[in-house]
């Protein structure tokens, strides 16, 4: 049976378009990190062709006769983004968007283990180079306690959102433990009306002594 994920892990990547607590257990993941606007900046573009050319490589194994141990059939998941602020800088929208520092990945199934990455990374090498690969970390990441919520619209509309976050931490005794957030991009950016854009904001918090 296939895993999909918009399916087995709604309350993760097709949450309610409200706040609410959630707890993020650990993930592991392809990432590169950079600096710059994601919509002008070339860098940002190659490192996400990059994500998905080790994605797609993984998942297309078996059809190479090669079936690592453990492995199911599954749905590349989706893009994510962590993104954070300069030195000194209080909020996101009111920057100079060529100074965002960010962290982009691509969550891997479990299965999936160190070596096994580095293979994928070697394969990936040498049949579609790309500058950035070199520069490509496999880990995993825990999140833990967060807030979170289904942004529709804009990205440049993502502040109403937040704010609607911050208020409910307020009124549930939570703060946030660090300027940065993470997006989930649900929808394809390129191919997507800005206006119907789903993407899924998360920062994350602890409670109010």
């Amino acid at each position: 049976m296939k895993y999909e994920w918009k399916k087995e892990a709604k309350n993760l990547y097709l949450p309610i378009s409200k706040p609410h607590v959630i707890t993020i257990p650990k993930f592991k993941f392809f990432m590169i990190e950079g600096k710059g606007d994601p919509n002008t900046s070339e860098e940002f573009s190659e490192a996400i062709g990059a994500l998905y050319s080790l994605s797609y490589t993984l998942k297309m194994l078996p059809k190479k006769g090669l079936l690592p141990e453990g492995y199911f059939d599954y749905t590349v998941f989706p893009l994510e983004g962590v993104w954070d602020l300069p030195e000194g800088t209080k909020e996101f929208d009111k920057m100079d968007k060529s100074s965002l520092i960010y962290n982009i990945m691509i969550r891997q199934p479990d299965f999936v283990t160190d070596e096994l990455a580095g293979n994928i990374y070697n394969t990936v090498k040498v049949k579609k180079p790309n500058a950035l690969l070199d520069k490509v970390k496999f880990s995993s990441i825990e999140d833990g306690m967060c807030v979170q919520m289904l942004h529709i619209g804009k990205f440049d509309d993502e502040a109403k959102s937040f704010a609607l976050m911050d208020e409910y931490c307020v009124e549930n005794n939570l703060k946030r433990k660090a300027k940065s957030h993470r997006e989930i991009y649900i929808s394809d950016f390129r191919k997507t009306n800005p206006d119907k854009l789903k993407t899924v904001l998360r920062y994350q918090v602890e409670e109010i002594d």
